[in-house]
């Protein structure tokens, strides 16, 4: 799928590129005739001027010369010619004599440029074209006869022949060149998509995974309760419970997906709660020592004695501390520490350029635990949706790698940033950071 697509990329990338290569090179071309064709004729119209006015008064001949002028520029090529009519446009000579060149017996068009082809070899039809200029001979402001020069386009020819080689050869070469530059951005444009849906992918799977199991265990737990006689109430009963457990559990990945989708950009402020983070902390750091302490791992909690206020959704805030928390108790071995500290402070909007603060004094939330720690390479990517720095660990934990995707997405909302630090074997230290209540 992603090759046809890169290649469909690559062809509407050369098509276009294709079309302007040859638009320009068709003036490029065109533009190089004209140029030849009017240097070429500025050149016989200068000939032409010289040679008229040497007919016209007999002193400039002389001064001129214009008996060499002319043999030097008919030894030019052979097809260089002169005619002469008189004032009744009747051919009167013809230069050189010998020639086999036919001059028109009778003007018709007694001044400017015209292009004739001339016949070399009957028997082999080869011919060759000229250009002709046809010049008027005045004396005392009369017209006294007419000349006209004729020479040849050949070298013109070779010169627009090579450039038409060169072109004939470089246009399929640069057309080549179009094509891998267009299969070459086509992957770099692909490589998003690609990795999204290879993301996509892996959900997928694990999701059917960790479905599958769940699910198989409501239909368990509901065909073995259909089964117990029903004098036993108590084994049908713990059955409901596990049901339920289990449902919680799906309930809870689908919140998790339907958040995502839902919770796209900043929150409405009319729908926020003023909110004491001391005492928000503290309910939540009551409810985690018990998972610490199941653990065998040690929770403290670092508070400042006055109330810090900020306007929040409770619920999602509760739930983008929870991840965090989550992933301290669940990635620390058992004897480590987990602390939570809160505390205000004054900080610099321009330093954070990705999502930049609003106010100048934040509430900064620190969840620091001892832990396994996150490789380097990995922290770039923790808040991308459905990344997961260890794929085996992470689903034998139960893990989607969307817990932290959904707790930036929650603390951009509010307005705030999320930043982490972590160092391998250890610890990670997450870092929450929300304008106050009167910044907002």
């Amino acid at each position: 799928m992603f090759t046809r697509s890169r290649r469909r990329l690559a062809y509407l990338f050369a098509m276009p590129m294709g079309l302007i290569l040859f638009a320009f090179t068709f003036i490029v071309y065109y533009r190089q005739a004209q140029n030849q064709l009017q240097s070429f004729d500025r050149r016989l119209y200068l000939t032409a001027e010289k040679i008229s006015k040497a007919f016209g008064d007999p002193q400039t001949s002389n001064d001129l010369d214009i008996d060499s002028d002319i043999n030097i520029w008919q030894r030019e090529t052979e097809h260089n010619y002169i005619c002469l009519y008189d004032s009744n446009r009747n051919l009167r000579a013809k230069l050189p004599e010998l020639e086999t060149y036919s001059c028109p017996l009778y003007l018709t068009k007694i001044k400017g440029f015209k292009t004739i082809i001339k016949n070399q070899d009957k028997l082999n039809s080869s011919s060759i074209r000229l250009r002709q200029l046809t010049v008027p001979i005045k004396k005392n402001n009369e017209y006294i006869s007419y000349l006209q020069l004729t020479s040849s386009l050949e070298k013109i020819e070779n010169s627009l022949s090579q450039t038409k080689l060169f072109l004939s050869l470089g246009i399929p070469m640069t057309l080549g060149i179009i094509g891998i530059v267009g299969w070459l951005l086509g992957g770099l444009a692909m490589q998003p998509t690609e990795i999204a849906y290879k993301q996509l992918q892996r959900f997928t799977a694990d999701a059917s995974h960790e479905l599958r199991a769940p699910v198989a265990a409501i239909l368990s737990n509901a065909q073995v309760g259909l089964l117990v006689p029903e004098n036993n109430l108590k084994q049908p009963r713990q059955r409901l419970e596990n049901i339920v457990e289990i449902s919680k559990t799906m309930s809870s990945l689908i919140s998790n997906l339907l958040l995502l989708a839902r919770h796209e950009g900043r929150l409405n402020i009319q729908d926020l709660e003023n909110i004491d983070l001391v005492k928000f902390l503290q309910d939540l750091a009551k409810e985690y020592q018990y998972v610490a302490q199941e653990q065998e791992l040690k929770l403290v909690t670092v508070f400042p004695s006055h109330e810090v206020m900020i306007k929040a959704d409770p619920e999602l805030l509760k739930q983008a501390i929870r991840n965090l928390l989550d992933n301290a108790c669940k990635y620390t071995v058992a004897g480590g520490n987990i602390k939570i500290l809160l505390n205000t402070r004054r900080l610099n909007p321009s330093s954070f350029r990705q999502f930049p603060l609003k106010a100048s004094r934040q509430a900064s939330i620190e969840i620091k635990d001892n832990g396994i720690g996150i490789p380097k390479k990995d922290l770039p990517y923790i808040f991308e949706r459905f990344y997961r720095v260890d794929a085996a660990r992470t689903r034998s934990s139960g893990g989607f790698g969307l817990g932290l995707a959904i707790s930036l997405q929650i603390i951009q909302a509010h307005g705030g940033q999320i930043s982490v630090n972590s160092k391998v074997e250890q610890g990670t230290t997450f870092q929450i950071c929300l304008p106050l209540k009167k910044s907002i």
